[in-house]
């Protein structure tokens, strides 16, 4: 079974750059049609899909968020790294990294949307 296990700083400072790292254990990030997802859930709303990155390498990111978003892996390590840009308050959320395969959900309506999901780690945007 393939786990996933979130980390980085649960705070960050306006205009700082938002950094988080998704080990993966059970199962290569390079497994054919494999795409790893980055989601949130600010507080008192539902899932949001940031982006994914694929087995072959490729990624895809919201629209709303492209222009601040980048999500790059590292196969030696077999992890996966979520970089957001100047953030705000509203970027404080609960981040999740999941997988799913052989289909992207970019409208997650809940976790089990997904084949597999870390914990989650809050992070908080505040000065």
């Amino acid at each position: 079974q393939v786990q996933l296990q979130e980390s980085g700083p649960g705070l960050v400072k306006p205009s700082q750059t938002l950094s988080l790292t998704c080990t993966v254990s059970g199962g290569s990030i390079t497994t054919a049609k494999y795409y790893w997802s980055w989601i949130r859930q600010p507080p008192g709303k539902g899932l949001e899909w940031i982006g994914y990155i694929g087995f072959a390498g490729d990624s895809y990111y919201h629209p709303s968020l492209k222009s601040r978003t980048s999500i790059s892996r590292d196969t030696s390590k077999n992890q996966f790294t979520l970089q957001l840009s100047s953030v705000t308050p509203e970027d404080t959320a609960v981040y999740y990294c999941a997988l799913t395969n052989g289909v992207v959900v970019v409208s997650p309506q809940r976790l089990t949307d997904f084949i597999s999901w870390g914990q989650g780690t809050q992070v908080t945007v505040s000065s």
